[in-house]
């Protein structure tokens, strides 16, 4: 069935639906790895967002449920070239196609993806309509287009209540001894973040995003996560709220992405929408203090803005090579440092995930 896709500057592109039959308003990103599209499809960080994959072909090695990052699919909706009509894959249990009906997800498959990407690289990030009504009046739905916002997406993502885990959880080894006790901020928390604390030895409690900070602090934790998310960070007022009083008590605090730009919120600086932002496995970050430079994933949209930084509070820490933008911030009075990219990095690449060894030492401490 033919399917369309009907950008808010009038572009209409042509293609096969595939997933859910439903129609979708969303904003419309585009993601430049050539792997992982499971993790992407389940990335709390896409809530709000219609993701078009640059990569040509996407769902030959089909999914396979412990790859997934959260519970349920996140993105509104999914763009591709060609969608795989097979899995090569010992570990498959189902096809992309099947996932994506599952999961209520709407897509268009066999439009141009590079002609949208450039389009979306010249004109900035788009709102979009994903449709299998070929009667479309374009002027209603540019006026649709123009209405539509991002908004309310954190509280859709987050946990409904505080849950707990430990070494053995999400297939981790069960003899590693706890030693540290950690409280995540979940405004949008990945599986692989939890993951990687669970595999250090530490036990791990997530925490609705509008927790009030003085419930975190009454349960002692060694130190907090701030973890990523998705919309813009100026929509969490009363998150950041709490942030304040969090970064106060003098607690470690390791924040990443979404986190990372509440926190600065929360300390004097200012955020901005970047024009089509980060997303993919291959942004080049370097490190400041040592030069050296990792290879990271990414999902973002926002950044903090490098000029609004309040000199006394923090300095950054690593910068984009690519464009030079923040990707990391180190606080001077308090026990906190932050990144934009994603050391986690599931589905890869892992070379900063010796991040979560630097916040142990800091709890440790």
């Amino acid at each position: 069935m033919k399917a369309y896709l009907i950008l808010e500057d009038g572009t209409v592109f042509t293609g096969t639906g595939i997933g859910s039959e439903r129609e979708v308003i969303s904003e419309i990103v585009f993601n430049t790895s050539m792997t992982g599209y499971p993790e992407v499809l389940t990335d709390p960080s896409y809530a709000g967002q219609a993701v078009a994959m640059t990569y040509p072909l996407i769902g030959n090695y089909g999914i396979c449920t412990k790859d997934l990052e959260s519970k349920k699919a996140s993105v509104d909706g999914f763009i591709v070239r060609e969608l795989s009509r097979l899995g090569s894959n010992f570990r498959k249990e189902q096809s992309i196609q099947e996932f994506l009906a599952e999961q209520d997800i709407p897509g268009i498959a066999g439009i141009d993806t590079r002609a949208l990407t450039k389009r979306l690289r010249e004109k900035g990030t788009m709102n979009g309509m994903i449709t299998r009504d070929g009667a479309f009046d374009l002027d209603s739905v540019m006026e649709k287009l123009k209405k539509y916002r991002v908004s309310g997406v954190v509280d859709k993502v987050t946990a409904k209540q505080a849950v707990s885990f430990r070494p053995g959880d999400f297939d981790t080894d069960s003899s590693i001894p706890v030693t540290e006790r950690v409280a995540i901020l979940d405004v949008g928390t990945k599986y692989n973040i939890v993951r990687c604390l669970l595999n250090r030895g530490c036990e791990v409690t997530v925490y609705p995003a509008r927790t009030k900070a003085e419930e975190i602090l009454s349960a002692d934790p060694d130190g907090i996560m701030i973890t990523n998310g998705p919309g813009d960070p100026k929509d969490c007022g009363e998150t950041i709220g709490n942030i304040k009083r969090l970064y106060a008590s003098g607690v470690p605090i390791f924040a990443i992405c979404l986190g990372h730009q509440l926190m600065a919120l929360a300390n004097g600086a200012d955020t901005e929408k970047m024009k089509y932002g980060h997303r993919g496995a291959n942004h080049p970050v370097k490190d400041v203090k040592t030069g050296k430079v990792y290879i990271s994933s990414q999902n973002h949209g926002y950044v903090v803005r490098a000029d609004s930084i309040p000199e006394g509070v923090a300095e950054i820490a690593f910068i984009n090579v690519n464009d030079g933008t923040v990707e990391g911030l180190r606080y001077k009075d308090k026990p906190v440092f932050t990144v934009q990219f994603h050391p986690e990095a599931c589905a890869g690449p892992r070379d900063s995930e010796i991040l979560f060894d630097r916040f142990m030492k800091m709890m440790e401490r």
